[in-house]
């Protein structure tokens, strides 16, 4: 996300705007979990709160006139459009919804044939790994999109299929941060650093690829715990009756998504100043931690507030590699996420039941990991 030129932040906290802000934050870490009706609005729900807290810093005056008309725009275009070419999330879940929709027998005899050939185990691998490391060339979201469909047609009970969603998801939005073309957090970070295409992959890949590899691992094994080799080998077919889409129901998928984008727009501008507040002058270690907002709050927001040319290598690593992890702990945290739970239907209590425990189990490894490691491996 880049900078809202109108936008007018003050050196010291406006406590007013500090509460209500975090009042904001409260409300879409809680209620999602603890409201039916919201759960089942939660994309009107999440518009509702970005305007809410638009409205705030507005009202505070750290919003000039042009600076709202920029948000504005910039939350009705952002999920239209990537890299500034007009073809973005919305057009691409459509799109690849449609092709599924009009050609699903073609692609459920190709899925079948993977299947028998690979096995299920062994499928659900290679395809975690293909696309959390082709992610960062392809951009996450079209990675997303393919995931999303595989994952519908794989044949497994609901529950298993979206521990392996959310598992899968969380390899796409870390492979997707090694080349701008990814995401944006990895966009925004390049060209604030004025590096290279490939300085992520330098400063982090060493992480993140054996980091989704891992999650492959994981994904592959949780896929068919619990089952016997017989039930397994049951199981390398796609059930036909597994596909129940409409055009309308991709039609209103893309809908959805492009609410779901525009409000992230929104409650991340909205957040900027607790950002550039508290969080840029943090210690990298404690930073690590307190960038696991970004389950919820955008995390191209927070990588446009904390990365500053110059930026001390071992503080960027800290500061990318919690924004990354903590992406997937959340639907809102991650393009995967949303284009995953939108297709599977996954409810935000379905997906942080296995994304935040995950969640947390990965920063603590890769906490140490930095710990550890942190002063070396850093590109000359």
């Amino acid at each position: 996300m880049a900078a809202i030129t109108g936008l007018v932040i003050p050196e010291e906290p406006v406590y007013s705007v500090v509460i209500a802000l975090m009042s904001i934050l409260v409300a879409v870490l809680i209620l999602p979990l603890t409201s039916r009706k919201i759960e089942e609005h939660l994309e009107p729900f999440f518009l509702v709160m970005g305007i809410i807290g638009i409205i705030a810093i507005v009202h505070a005056g750290f919003l000039t006139d042009k600076g709202l008309m920029e948000v504005i725009v910039k939350a009705l275009t952002t999920p239209l459009v990537i890299h500034g070419v007009p073809i973005g999330i919305t057009q691409v879940v459509f799109i690849a919804g449609y092709v599924f929709y009009k050609w699903h027998d073609r692609i459920t005899s190709a899925l079948n044939n993977a299947l028998k050939k690979y096995g299920l185990k062994k499928f659900i691998f290679i395809i975690t790994v293909v696309l959390g490391l082709t992610s960062s060339v392809i951009s996450v979201i079209v990675a997303a999109v393919i995931l999303a469909e595989i994952m519908v047609s794989l044949p497994l009970p609901r529950r298993r299929k979206v521990e392996v969603a959310v598992i899968a998801s969380f390899a796409l939005g870390m492979g997707a941060a090694l080349t701008p073309v990814g995401e944006p957090l990895s966009t925004i970070a390049i060209s604030k650093l004025g590096e290279h295409p490939l300085y992520l992959l330098e400063l982090l890949g060493v992480y993140i690829i054996p980091g989704v590899i891992v999650l492959a691992l994981y994904a592959s094994e949780r896929a068919i715990r619990g089952y016997t080799m017989n039930e397994i080998e049951g199981r390398e077919e796609v059930a036909e009756e597994s596909y129940s889409e409409s055009l309308h129901s991709v039609l209103m998928r893309a809908i959805r998504v492009y609410i779901f984008v525009a409000a992230l727009e929104l409650l991340g501008t909205s957040f900027t100043p607790i950002a550039e507040w508290y969080f840029v002058k943090m210690p990298a270690e404690l930073l690590y931690w307190m960038n696991t907002i970004s389950a919820v709050v955008d995390n191209a927001t927070l990588t446009a507030a904390e990365v500053v040319p110059g930026i001390d290598p071992v503080r960027l690593k800290f500061m990318l590699m919690a924004l990354l992890i903590s992406g997937g702990m959340h639907i809102p945290g991650n393009v995967p996420n949303i284009v995953v739970a939108a297709r599977l239907r996954i409810s935000s209590k379905e997906w942080v039941r296995v994304g935040v425990p995950l969640g947390l189990v990965i920063l603590i490894v890769y906490f140490v990991l930095l710990e550890l490691t942190a002063h070396m491996l850093i590109p000359s």
